[in-house]
């Protein structure tokens, strides 16, 4: 993406990614690791204390992981470096993924395993030995119809963290979704190059 948004004239500046996230609802799960909120803060925090320092202003969080949630982080982080336009992307809500998928998934489905099948299929064993990804659902009404939330246990909800069976997956699939999944995050990229940060807003 930030290829596609400097070859059409933005300037991305693509920093290292950040290998952890926060999986405290998976601390049951063998070699789960995890990161917490509170350190992700300080992480995001000095990383922007050296853009702010460098007069770098504008800082897109591009986020892979459902866990972590950073509008809170953001909001902390706005309030102590006022000139900083601070923006996030979780590249899961891009696109509409029942457009690509049949049945999309939520953790190593369809549509997860069929990114993995195209961007490295030796990671990805055959589909016949793949999980059913059944869910158990919340007894209450309330969190399985979303209007209330609590952390799920993964090792409760699921057999093998899986959610979303996997088999109807191909690589061709995952091709087609990452190539317009780029270059609409590289349209943002570009978008928020020119975007005057001072005054973001329409009319």
């Amino acid at each position: 993406a930030a290829r596609i948004a400097w070859e059409a004239g933005a300037r991305p500046v693509v920093l290292p990614v950040v290998p952890f996230g926060v999986n405290t609802g998976q601390k049951e799960i063998l070699l789960d690791l995890n990161m917490n909120p509170g350190t992700q803060l300080s992480v995001l925090l000095d990383i922007i204390e050296v853009l702010h320092h460098q007069k770098i202003f504008k800082l897109l969080i591009l986020n892979g992981h459902g866990g972590n949630d950073f509008k809170a982080l953001i909001r902390q982080a706005g309030q102590k470096f006022d000139k900083m336009y601070i923006s996030l992307c979780n590249w899961y809500q891009v696109l509409r993924p029942a457009d690509y998928f049949e049945q999309p998934g939520d953790h190593a489905g369809e549509m997860e395993t069929s990114l993995m099948q195209y961007l490295a299929p030796e990671l990805v064993l055959p589909l016949e030995e793949a999980g059913k990804g059944g869910e158990r659902r919340h007894k209450l009404a309330a969190f399985r119809e979303g209007w209330a939330w609590a952390e799920r246990k993964w090792h409760l909800v699921t057999r093998d963290t899986g959610l979303g069976d996997p088999k109807a997956a191909s690589a061709d699939k995952g091709r087609t979704f990452f190539q317009d999944l780029t270059v609409k995050i590289a349209s943002l990229m570009t978008g928020l190059s020119e975007l005057d940060a001072e005054d973001p807003y329409m009319q």
